[in-house]
Formats: C-alpha cells, sequence, structure tokens
C-alpha cells in the first residue's frame, strides 16, 4: 500500500476517528486507526464497540491496500511532521512494516493486519430523519448538561430521541433536573423512540461543523443508531430499556409565574456563585414577592443579597435551588425574558417558554427557613 496526503486533510481524518479510540482495552486491535484504500477512496476507521466512526479522507491512492496503525503513534507523527506542501508519503509491505515519510523525516512503524479490525456494524437506511448540522448540535448542547456522566442508571447516561411527525423531542434528566428541547422537522416521519448515550452525543457534538445549510441524516435500527454528515459516518450502540414516563413529571398546574430578565437574574445567581466552591451543597434562596425577587445566599466565605425586578403571578413564595442547576439551565435559553412556574418550595420548578419548545425541570432543595 502507498498512499499521499496533505497534512492538514489526514491530520483532521485523524482527529475525527480518534474520537472512537477506547483509552482502555484489551484488544489492541482497538488501540488502532484502520487506513483502508482498497476502493477509489481512503477511509480512516476507529471502533470501541461502542461506538464508531469512519471518515473520508483526501489523498492520492498509488497502490491499494488496508493496514491498522496505533491511533496514539500515528497522531503524534502526523502531528509534529512539518508538513507544508510536501505531501506525508504512508507506505506498508506485506508484513505490515510501515514507512511514513514528509521531507527529511523517515518513521518506520509496525502496524498490523487491516482484516482483523472490527468494522462497523451494517445498519439498514430506512428509518431516518433529516436535520440542520447547526440543529442537532444545538440541541446537544442545550440538553447534554442535564445527563448523569457515571450513574448505576444506564438511562440517565443518555438521551431520549422521540420523532412523532414532523417532530424531534430531545430528552435529558439526572434525578435532580430535567431538559426537554422540541424540533420541528422539515417532513413527517415514522414515529421513533431511542436512548442516546450521552458519550455518543458529546463526540458528534464536537466533530459537527455547525453549518445551518448542511444536512445531518439520522438513521434507526434496533440496536444501533447512525449519523451520516460530510464525509463522516458515527455509528453508535443504543441504551436499552425504556425510558422514564416524562409526562408524569410534567404539570402545567402552578401557584406562582414570575417572568424575569434572563440575563440580570442569571448575572446575580452567577455573582453569587463566587461564594461557593465545588464540593458546597449551600442553596441560593430566592423570595418571591409581588414586583421583585429577593436573592440570597450565605456560605462559610460570606454571603450576599440581591434584588431582580419581576412580574409575578399568583402567590408569594419562597424557595431554594442548587445555584448550578440555574444556571445550566438559564445559560443555554437565548429567550431575552423567561417564565419559571412554581407549586411550592418542594415542588418542581419549570422553565418553558409559551409553544414548550423549551422545557427545564429543576427539583428545588430544603432549607432551613428560619436561618435565611
Amino acid at each position: 500500500m502507498k498512499l499521499l496526503f496533505k497534512k492538514d486533510d489526514l491530520l483532521n481524518g485523524i482527529n475525527i476517528v480518534l474520537k472512537a479510540v477506547p483509552s482502555k482495552t484489551t484488544m489492541s486491535i482497538l488501540e488502532c486507526i484502520l487506513i483502508n484504500a482498497t476502493d477509489n477512496q481512503i477511509k480512516l476507521t476507529a471502533n470501541d464497540m461502542e461506538l464508531g466512526i469512519e471518515t473520508t479522507v483526501e489523498g492520492t491512492i498509488e497502490t491499494r491496500g488496508k493496514i491498522a496503525l496505533d491511533a496514539k503513534l500515528l497522531s503524534e507523527i502526523i502531528r509534529k511532521l512539518s508538513g507544508g506542501d510536501s505531501p506525508i508519503v504512508i507506505e506498508s509491505d506485506e508484513k505490515f512494516n510501515t514507512t511514513i515519510t514528509c521531507e527529511n523525516s523517515i518513521f518506520h512503524i509496525q502496524g498490523k493486519d487491516g482484516d482483523e479490525f472490527s468494522y462497523l456494524p451494517y445498519i439498514e437506511r430506512e428509518n431516518y430523519i433529516s436535520l440542520s448540522q447547526f440543529t442537532l448540535k444545538e440541541v446537544i448542547r442545550q440538553t447534554i448538561f442535564s445527563i448523569s456522566v457515571n450513574d448505576s442508571n444506564k438511562m440517565m447516561t443518555g438521551e431520549l430521541f422521540e420523532v412523532k411527525g414532523n417532530e424531534l423531542k430531545v430528552v435529558s434528566l439526572d434525578g435532580h433536573r430535567m431538559s426537554i428541547r422540541k424540533i420541528i422537522l422539515k417532513d413527517n416521519y415514522q414515529d421513533i423512540k431511542v436512548i442516546v448515550p450521552g458519550k455518543t452525543l458529546g463526540e458528534i457534538s464536537k466533530i459537527l461543523g455547525g453549518d445551518n445549510e448542511k444536512e445531518v441524516l439520522i438513521f434507526f435500527s434496533k440496536n444501533h443508531i447512525l449519523f451520516e454528515f460530510d464525509n463522516t459516518v458515527v455509528v453508535s450502540r443504543l441504551i436499552e430499556g425504556e425510558y422514564f414516563r416524562i409526562d408524569q413529571m410534567l404539570s402545567s398546574d402552578y401557584e406562582t409565574k414570575v417572568t424575569v430578565n434572563k440575563r440580570e437574574f442569571l448575572d446575580c445567581i452567577d455573582r453569587a456563585s463566587i461564594l461557593i466552591r465545588e464540593n458546597d451543597k449551600k442553596p441560593i434562596i430566592i423570595n418571591i414577592l409581588d414586583h421583585v425577587m429577593e436573592l440570597k445566599l450565605n456560605s462559610s466565605f460570606g454571603s450576599m443579597n440581591a434584588k431582580v425586578l419581576i412580574h409575578k403571578s399568583g402567590k408569594d413564595i419562597m424557595i431554594g435551588f442548587n445555584p448550578k442547576f440555574l444556571i445550566d439551565a438559564l445559560r443555554i435559553i437565548d429567550d431575552e425574558e423567561i417564565d419559571l412556574y412554581m407549586m411550592n418550595p418542594k415542588s418542581p420548578c419549570f422553565i418553558k417558554d409559551a409553544e414548550e419548545q423549551y422545557i427545564y425541570l429543576i427539583l428545588p432543595v430544603n432549607f432551613n427557613a428560619a436561618t435565611v
């Protein structure tokens, strides 16, 4: 096999597939990137058996073939080569001895048989949806913060993707809060309900360009989901099981509704957070009165009091929250003014727009009213 690349093209391809190379594995072949030039295209593939990524790279095929090369080593070599206008040449023999050449630098490394590599699973391309790269990147950003990273409940480490007609609903929750985003699609599609691992969505978000003009096709099978965009294919296993019945957690009843300027509210909580360290569990206490919201926070470092003007309908209420949960939700809402709905100090607070294109549910925390 003999291939020629421009440095930027090759490095970009390596960086895309690296996201599917496992950090720890007992199978050394999975620590490799497969370079496959048996057809008229050069494809790079990495696969950790949960997540697999394949991308097509621009280059010249002088002699066809395929080889698996240690991902970390290949990445570091290509990154350090001077590049410029000189091509990078990757050449291997029948014993998988590989030479990587660029200008005056020559590396000799040992490759592995490409046939030993675990190919990506075949996914039937029947059940699918299409949306823009920008929309997918945004909806991941707007929900991924409320998944649980390491949880014994596997469901909480993923996100629900539910398609009904021309609507995609994306849901994540971690036991303390929940995020829901609804997207109107251009077409009507078959009903779909799957749980996508948060790790997969996080990696896809890093690869997506975020272009509003470019589409992503998402294909669904019984056990897998496939994302296809630009010259890249990402295949992931789905999380098995039935997702939480979120409709039972949502309520349109409220005793207090507050409309507040999002930026002022967020800045206030942000300032209060200065007094909290990583493991501090100090809540921010919000006292809602007729035209004003009082925010209070006490910690071992000091205290902060602030007031924000609001429009309120319903009862006065004093309620406490983990400030981080409020900040996370407020940061990804673009509206200038937001509506908060509350029932009582022990029931969830809902932040949502009138059309319910987004709903953020945050559980309150207990506090001692006597110390406030």
